[in-house]
């Protein structure tokens, strides 16, 4: 984590963060690229890095991967067309569709550019195989199994919509409409604890061998996690490549074929390379509690209201102060018309106090930890428009989403 820290500490200066406020206003998404460097390099020993772009799927992020040489993961139209437009050939696999449904224009799109899809269905399967013969497919395998920090990000088992139930089934199908089947992949959930590890690579083994089938690649999924809170330990990617390496050369050496294991990362990428800075409005006392309300909502950042999930608050006061500032239990609120818009609250719902400096009226906070699954899952409820993305990189700040209008916003509706 010192790293990390430093490379953050090193961005976050007063002359920066005044500068950034000053020139793009509040609410605003700031990502360092040197954090989203760092991380990919602790992952170089996989034979390929995935990115899953669902969790920051800017197009210029998107980019910076692709120059990294980083493949992509497509989970709908829209975000082939984002890997397509940010420079990814679709060719040597560089980008794979996953999804459990395939609709007619996505299909269309992933005939045109051979895009191999990694299926989650067999009526996936069956469809392709109607329209494109040889087309290059993965089966993506729900082991009967999941994990995950919370049970909406838990993606295996029976109680999980994602994957096939039946490998074997699904080869029958791929082997009735003439597939080419190139990989196996399982993911178990978000935030998976390395504990489960050796199981999931057991089951992979299990599978492999008993569809007998050569292929090219199998996927470890995502799901790393990264440390939210100070306690928290990084994961051990040394232990984790391992136990994966000894899985792909036993299942290589049984089936008598060369296996590329591919890692598919989100937030262990980008989540440490994001803030997300706000403007407090209002202090309001209620009984025994202090609300801070902010100028940003679950609208920006859904995690805290969707999950409980946790992220670290920093306060930066807008005038500096010799005299050591009290600290004051307080709740982070929100601007919506909501009582759950909440940043600090727990998986179980219930509300939770920060203990922070005191703050006055036009300071700011700083929400840290926030580049996955942050701006990708912004919507624009109570019809607040989607907020500036701004990029740090070679001690430069280049804005590479600017703040949407309102205008822009109704723009979609006014049809008559």
């Amino acid at each position: 984590m010192t790293h990390i820290y430093n490379l953050q500490k090193k961005m976050l200066t007063r002359k920066n963060l005044l500068f950034l406020i000053k020139k793009y206003k509040t609410p605003i998404w700031i990502y360092n690229s040197e954090i989203i460097k760092k991380q990919i390099k602790k992952l170089k020993k996989f034979d390929i890095i995935r990115f899953a772009q669902k969790s920051c799927s800017n197009i210029h992020i998107l980019k910076l991967m692709r120059k990294k040489n980083i493949k992509i993961d497509a989970v709908s139209l829209g975000e082939i067309e984002r890997a397509l437009l940010a420079g990814f050939k679709p060719k040597n696999n560089n980008i794979v569709f996953t999804s459990d449904i395939i609709e007619n224009k996505v299909l269309k799109k992933v005939i045109k550019y051979k895009i191999p899809v990694n299926a989650g269905s067999i009526d996936m399967l069956k469809k392709i195989g109607k329209k494109s013969l040889k087309h290059p497919v993965w089966i993506r395998i729900n082991p009967k199994f999941g994990d995950g920090h919370h049970i909406k990000t838990n993606t295996g088992g029976e109680n999980s919509k994602h994957g096939i139930w039946n490998p074997k089934k699904a080869l029958s199908v791929i082997k009735k409409y003439k597939l080419n089947l190139i990989g196996l992949h399982i993911h178990i959930g978000s935030g998976i604890k390395t504990k489960n590890l050796h199981k999931v690579c057991n089951a992979m083994k299990k599978y492999a061998i008993k569809l007998k089938t050569k292929i090219k690649f199998i996927s470890a999924g995502g799901g790393i996690s990264i440390p939210y809170k100070s306690k928290e330990k990084e994961i051990n990617i040394k232990d984790y490549f391992s136990q994966w390496d000894k899985t792909k050369k036993k299942i290589s050496s049984i089936l008598n074929c060369s296996i590329q294991l591919e890692i598919e990362p989100g937030r262990f990428l980008t989540a440490q390379s994001g803030i997300l800075i706000a403007k407090v409005y209002a202090i309001k006392k209620m009984g025994k509690n202090i609300f801070v309300l902010i100028n940003s909502g679950f609208n920006d950042l859904i995690r805290p209201i969707l999950y409980g999930s946790y992220h670290k608050i920093t306060v930066f006061h807008k005038k500096k102060s010799k005299k050591k500032r009290k600290k004051i239990k307080t709740i982070f609120a929100e601007p919506l018309c909501e009582s759950g818009d909440v940043f600090t609250i727990k998986k179980n719902e219930i509300i939770f106090h920060r203990k922070i400096p005191q703050v006055k009226l036009g300071d700011y906070i700083i929400i840290h930890d926030t580049g996955a699954y942050g701006s990708s899952m912004s919507s624009n409820y109570n019809s607040r428009p989607f907020i500036p993305e701004i990029l740090y990189k070679k001690n430069n700040f280049v804005q590479i989403r600017r703040r949407q209008t309102i205008k822009e916003m109704l723009s979609l509706e006014t049809l008559i």
